[in-house]
């Protein structure tokens, strides 16, 4: 247990959603979901997954690219993230 807190305390955010035993438990949670049919849980971890790989993607923390196109990407990446779970929440029937 005081290893799990020490991990938690001493991490950055990245860093701990791409740590494989989080993104196992993610997946893992997410089959679970799509097979009991939690819709809002899977939307969720759906989201919170593809945001944490627009980000990763456009490298903000990285400083690889300029600024502006680092932001153009991040922009972009969320506004479709956020159409795909209005479309999932909303428009899309059971």
């Amino acid at each position: 247990m005081r290893a799990i807190f020490d991990f938690l305390v001493e991490t950055h955010i990245m860093e701990f959603l791409t740590d494989p035993r989080v993104v196992f438990a993610a997946g893992a949670l997410f089959l679970l979901s799509l097979f009991m049919r939690w819709k809002y849980l899977a939307v969720a971890l759906f989201g919170a997954g593809a945001l944490v790989a627009v980000a990763r993607y456009s490298k903000l923390a990285e400083g690889e690219a300029s600024m502006d196109q680092n932001m153009l990407v991040f922009a972009i990446g969320t506004f479709l993230v956020a159409v795909v779970l209005i479309y999932f929440l909303f428009i899309r029937g059971d």
